[in-house]
């Protein structure tokens, strides 16, 4: 091991003095656990297992706080990136959340369904994939859509390890930005072709027919083989991770567009090298949102915009109420 890698390692778990409380990440977490935790209250008769909901997230705000307090016991970088890593790996838990909000609310997939009819004389997602089932196409697309969470464990990896000093920035403004979505989610169900062209049915999808379906969702989560390669092993990979924990949610807009452009805008800052590893990937992932049918391709195009304001959003807000020196 060279002298300076040697040093970076040490440095890892040099106890240092950091501050007590909690950190951003943490505190915007614990914001968002409340306001959900409001709306079950005030959903409660209408939601399918409110009292559940309520203890997950009063566990998630007790092992909050119980990490903060272990955390003093070896303050350092390493440990500082667990307890930052854990609150991030909450995402897992609080995206599929969002239906058990949503899944009350009339569907509003007829209505961005006729958008997309409208606006481009048919639907882009049923085109791109029927035309280009070819496993050269259709296996780079869903490595793209599979490299989602790798592109951000990347980023969030490289700005620790090389840009300390912003890396609890970086944490807050990526889970600020996914809370942004999640909100959005909560109150604008749209479930996506996936979900909603095999409930209507495919001659429906034809002839450019979209009824409303109202509350289907609220019993119905069958999802729609994915289009493309069936015998791929990202294609697999895809579907397998799909089915264990895809829901009918969260399909305006997309977030896998709007945070691989918030995770390529921190690449362009932290690391032009980075930014064009990272770049191919990012343009396989954008049109595998619409190729593999998760997205209305004006949910990417809505996805893409909103990218930059919710980054703007979250940087002010990490920097107006937030920012605090991690270590002393």
């Amino acid at each position: 091991m060279k002298g300076r890698d040697k040093e970076h390692m040490i440095n890892l778990f040099k106890r240092v003095e950091t501050r007590k409380g909690l950190f951003a990440v943490e505190k915007i977490t614990l914001i968002y656990n409340l306001l959900t935790s409001i709306l079950i209250l005030f959903l409660f008769q209408e939601m399918d297992h409110p009292v559940q909901m309520l203890v997950d997230r009063a566990m998630i705000a007790a092992m909050t706080f119980l990490l903060m307090y272990l955390y003093r016991l070896a303050p350092c970088r390493f440990s500082a990136f667990v307890r930052i890593a854990i609150q991030m790996s909450l995402l897992s838990y609080w995206y599929p959340d969002t239906f058990e909000f949503n899944r009350i609310f009339p569907n509003l997939d007829h209505v961005f369904a006729s958008a997309e009819q409208w606006m481009f004389g048919g639907q882009p997602a049923v085109w791109f994939c029927e035309r280009f089932p070819q496993m050269w196409v259709s296996e780079p697309f869903n490595m793209g859509y599979f490299f989602y969470y790798p592109m951000i464990l990347l980023v969030v990896v490289w700005y620790f390890l090389y840009r300390f000093d912003l890396f609890e920035k970086v944490s807050f403004v990526i889970v600020t930005a996914f809370f942004v979505y999640y909100l959005i989610y909560i109150f604008v169900p749209v479930a996506g072709p996936q979900f909603y062209f095999p409930a209507i049915g495919s001659d429906r999808v034809a002839q450019g027919i979209f009824p409303s379906i109202g509350d289907y969702f609220h019993h119905h989560q069958e999802l729609l083989p994915g289009p493309g390669y069936e015998h791929g092993f990202f294609y697999n990979l895809v579907e397998s991770s799909q089915q264990v924990g895809e829901r009918p949610t969260a399909a305006f807009p997309s977030s896998h567009v709007g945070m691989s452009t918030v995770l390529m805008i921190m690449a362009w800052r932290g690391s032009k090298r980075l930014f064009a590893c990272l770049f191919p990937f990012y343009l396989l992932l954008c049109g595998a949102t619409v190729y593999i049918q998760a997205h209305y391709l004006i949910d990417s195009i809505v996805g893409f915009v909103s990218a930059f304001g919710i980054y703007i959003l979250a940087t002010w807000m990490f920097k107006r109420w937030f920012a605090q020196p991690m270590f002393k």
